[in-house]
């Protein structure tokens, strides 16, 4: 009846002990789950606008490449520092930036201005000057920027690169 008694206690003991070590490792192991699920909510896009050139550098009519610091710069990312636009002057105070990424699979896009059309050499993708889709495989416009005129400074509102889709 003794030994019954210790044999319980020891029972008892190890699914308490037991108990209390699975309830340690499904915290452990939960923390990382649940930071994945909040990690969206907490992230602040880095969005910084970024002087482009002075306004009378540009035409109307005319699309040019310009280049400016990356949004998501850090110190050590050296050539991948920078990112550019396609930007177009529509009018004397209207302009729009396009991202230099195809939207099909990221591919940088080439102005062809004769033609007046945005062409990705990856895969054919083809957008019209406004850069509305117009052939190929892309899945939907270029992406734009936001741009703006301060103290006659045009400037693109960066954002990190815009994801593509499938």
């Amino acid at each position: 009846m003794k030994n019954d008694l210790n044999m319980d206690s020891r029972r008892s003991f190890i699914i308490k002990l037991l108990g209390i070590f699975g309830g340690i490792v499904t915290i452990i192991i939960s923390i990382p789950v649940i930071g994945v699920f909040l990690e969206p909510l907490a992230r602040k896009k880095p969005e910084t606008w970024r002087s482009v050139g002075n306004i009378d550098k540009f035409k109307t009519g005319e699309t040019v490449l310009v280049d400016f610091p990356n949004s998501s710069s850090l110190p050590w990312t050296g050539t991948v520092s920078k990112t550019a636009s396609w930007l177009r002057r529509v009018s004397d105070t209207q302009f729009i930036a396009f991202s230099v990424h195809c939207t099909h699979l990221g591919c940088p896009v080439h102005w062809l201005p004769d033609a007046e059309i945005f062409l990705c050499p990856c895969h054919g993708g083809v957008f019209n000057k406004d850069g509305s889709y117009a052939a190929g495989p892309p899945p939907k416009n270029l992406s734009q920027y936001p741009v703006r005129i301060e103290k006659n400074e045009v400037q693109i509102l960066a954002s990190p690169i815009p994801i593509t889709t499938l």
